[in-house]
């Protein structure tokens, strides 16, 4: 029951690769770290509780209830057959094997391998459809929005974090249900006493709830290595140097110096001042496009640069603190920020590092970042953590001049061997990447006459009234009701990863029916009733999944022992209906950051909404992407008639036709 009601109270605030707390911490005297939290950064791992398994029966259920409004009684009474019959026959016995062999990984989730081997086993490129990126909001000093200036800071200040994490200083992640009582001096200062095996216990006795945080050591000295059949993932904490790129060209040099401590704030700006008045043209072959392919074949491209003599370059490149690559982009707005983020034009990129940052020229700054390692919780704490201390405790500011340092010394521009293979997958790399990028459209919307603190005062939950606004719009403007995704945390567990929340529902169906195809036939007060059925429904699921109680991740488990055994697919994997409601034409993601403002991504299909959105306590705002597939400036429209009518009603006014 303890687990259980942890999980519920995370649950309206825990979305994966979309939430982060910011917490208040006293700053420290010692320039390299952010802070000393007096209680370890893992004090909580070892106790956190172990991610369960749901009862089999329950998954079949939910499964078919979320099955309900996307099929037609025919196709519904085949799906719900299969899913019986899977649970009375083989499913039975996957599920037995699969809470034996949890039974015998303690230390680990069950749903952590299978996870890990989707995402490394993928050999769809990187780029679109996988790595997302979130945008920082300007520093509030405009004078350290300068390129040179922001780049060095934001340096800074991730070394920062990264020698807090790695001491254990950094404070654990913590959801404070009552801050008043848990995040005080004195609960640390106990808290800190209680042996890690029974610390998360002590933890939930005050109603604060430590989050997993074993994805953190990804962050540093990390990439995703291209190999046959699964890539790897390196991860090599010796390396000192950071990895700078510009104009497709790639430079390194130390930040961390032999003692350990972080290189001067003025002489890391020197390297970058240097790195900046480079004014050698982009190379006729850059070696990043080569990140941007298919995996295999970036596997076998790989292969050929080492046998031609680049080890060493790459292994610097793969062991780098992390990636800063500095464009000669200024933004003009909102798409074209979401456009370089998230792709660019390939040439400055390497998009297999565990995170990049990437500095436009007017000192625009994002996270790009490798997905398979982690799911954004350890970036948004990163992000946080680094926006606050940018701007609190800037390493320099726009008065501070560089240190009288010779630069061409210390930094070393990494060169390529080359053969014609190379070079011609280089160029075939560039012509695949230009044309899938070409093809993507974002468009941008902002609702202004409500959001958070209205909706709440109708007893509504505004993350469901957004959702409730993508299903409406989309059955407006193609009629139909289709799969969609919104992923959920489960940092709550030990090595927990998501669940997913299906905000496709028989309420939101037949809402979404009332108000697009008979609002006359309905009162104001029965369409307003229907919102509150959605609403309530919707607070079920996301309780349901932050608790590790959808379906989707038990029946990927199933599906995934099941191959892993040599056996024949079963039924229920194999049915269209199975195929369709995994075929995410909405795929959604939110965030909610004083740090972070924008975030996007691809769709995850070709005829699908890639759907980032932020619901602020005014207003609510939207980037969206497709592909031709799909016309997003109709859909953008469509949801913002969805937004106005919902408003209307919760305002008591009719729909207006």
């Amino acid at each position: 029951m303890a687990v259980l009601r942890v999980a519920s109270t995370l649950s309206r605030l825990v979305r994966a690769s979309r939430f982060i707390l910011i917490r208040s911490s006293s700053s420290s005297p010692d320039p390299d770290y952010l802070h000393k939290s007096i209680v370890p950064t893992n004090h909580f791992q070892k106790s956190l509780p172990r991610l369960p398994i749901p009862k089999l029966q329950d998954t079949v259920q939910r499964y078919l209830t979320a099955q309900k409004p996307l099929l037609d009684n025919d196709q519904y009474r085949r799906t719900e057959q299969l899913a019986e019959d899977f649970e009375k026959g083989i499913g039975k016995q996957l599920h037995e094997e699969l809470v034996t062999q949890d039974k015998r990984n303690k230390h680990t989730s069950y749903i952590s391998g299978p996870w890990f081997d989707m995402y490394l086993a993928a050999r769809e490129p990187v780029v679109l459809n996988y790595n997302p990126f979130m945008s920082f909001h300007p520093d509030p000093n405009p004078a350290n929005n300068n390129q040179l200036i922001r780049a060095t800071n934001m340096t800074v200040s991730v070394l920062r974090f990264m020698k807090t994490f790695r001491a254990g200083i950094l404070e654990p992640e913590v959801f404070h249900l009552n801050p008043a009582k848990s995040d005080t001096s004195y609960f640390k200062n106990v808290i800190r006493f209680v042996p890690a095996s029974l610390s998360w216990y002590g933890a939930y006795m005050v109603n604060a709830y430590p989050l997993d945080m074993s994805q953190y050591y990804r962050l540093f000295n990390s990439t995703r290595i291209p190999k046959p059949v699964r890539d790897e993932l390196l991860t090599d904490d010796s390396g000192k140097h950071l990895l700078v790129m510009r104009n497709g060209h790639f430079y390194t040099f130390d930040v961390i110096d032999r003692d350990g401590r972080i290189t001067k704030a003025s002489e890391i700006q020197a390297h970058f001042k240097y790195i900046l008045s480079d004014p050698r043209p982009p190379p006729e072959f850059c070696l990043g496009y080569l990140t941007s392919e298919n995996r295999d074949t970036w596997t076998l491209l790989r292969q050929r640069l080492l046998e031609v003599g680049n080890a060493q370059v790459l292994n610097k490149i793969d062991t780098a603190v992390f990636c800063i690559c500095l464009d000669d982009v200024t933004v003009k707005d909102h798409l074209q920020l979401s456009h370089n983020m998230l792709h660019g034009n390939g040439l400055n990129r390497w998009y297999d590092k565990s995170f990049s940052i990437i500095l436009a020229k007017d000192g625009n700054a994002a996270v790009n970042f490798e997905h398979s390692w982690g799911d954004g919780v350890a970036v948004l704490r990163l992000m946080n953590e680094v926006f606050k201390d940018t701007t609190q405790r800037p390493a320099i500011s726009g008065t501070v001049l560089t240190a009288a340092i010779d630069s061409s010394q210390i930094v070393q521009k990494l060169e390529f061997k080359l053969d014609d293979v190379l070079k011609s997958g280089i160029l075939s790399a560039k012509e695949k990447l230009d044309a899938s990028v070409s093809t993507l459209s974002f468009g941008a919307l902002e609702f202004r006459k409500g959001g958070k603190e209205f909706l709440k005062k109708q007893n509504l939950s505004p993350d469901a009234v957004a959702q409730l606004s993508f299903q409406m719009g989309f059955l407006r403007q193609y009629d139909q009701m289709v799969a969609t995704y919104e992923s959920c945390s489960t940092a709550a567990f030990k090595h927990g990863r998501t669940e997913t929340i299906r905000p496709a529902t028989i309420y939101t169906k037949k809402c979404c029916e009332a108000f697009v195809k008979e609002p006359s036939n309905h009162s104001i007060s029965e369409l307003r009733t229907m919102i509150g059925e959605c609403s309530k429904y919707h607070g079920q699921l996301t309780r349901e999944a932050a608790m590790a109680q959808g379906f989707d991740r038990h029946l990927f488990a199933l599906r995934y022992l099941a191959k892993s055994k040599g056996m024949a697919l079963p039924d229920i994997f194999q049915d269209p209906s199975y195929i369709q409601i995994n075929h995410n034409i909405l795929s959604t993601s939110t965030l909610s950051s004083s740090a972070i403002q924008l975030g996007g991504f691809a769709p995850v299909v070709p005829d699908g909404f890639g759907v980032g959105y932020g619901i602020h306590d005014h207003w609510i705002g939207y980037n969206i992407s497709s592909y031709p597939a799909r016309d997003l400036k109709e859909f953008l429209k469509c949801v913002h008639k969805s937004l106005d009518d919902i408003f209307d009603v919760l305002e008591g006014r009719p729909i207006s036709i």
